[in-house]
């Protein structure tokens, strides 16, 4: 079993920042990526930003400049840094991991419950 525990979602106004959190536990032997993705009302699911286990990174054009990704190994959680918001940011979040399980060293993706961003005045 694999949990995420995800953070950090609110209401803020246009330009404001917040801090998403997702701390990844349970049968993880190791993990390859942890990434943020959200999905507006009406919208298709879409990659926010990535994060591999060696540090590299990869945002959707929408939130250059604007987010952050980052990740603590030691304690298998990703964080995303969101400033500049904007009222087209507003959707929900959901935090994703791709790891190698415990069980049999096989690789799976595993998705959180998904944490609300509003971004309005």
């Amino acid at each position: 079993q694999v949990q995420l525990v995800e953070s950090g979602g609110g209401l803020v106004q246009p330009g404001g920042s917040l801090r998403l959190s997702c701390a990844a536990s349970g049968s993880i032997f190791s993990i390859n990526a942890m990434g943020w993705y959200r999905q507006a009302s009406g919208k298709q699911r879409e990659l926010v930003a990535v994060v591999t286990s060696g540090g590299s990174t990869n945002y959707a054009e929408s939130v250059k400049g604007r987010f952050t990704i980052s990740r603590d190994n030691a304690k298998n959680t990703v964080y995303l840094q969101m400033n500049s918001l904007k009222p087209e940011d507003t959707a929900v979040y959901y935090c994703s991991v791709n790891y190698y399980s415990t069980y049999d060293y096989k690789l799976y993706d595993y998705w959180g419950q998904g944490t609300q961003v509003t971004v309005s005045s």
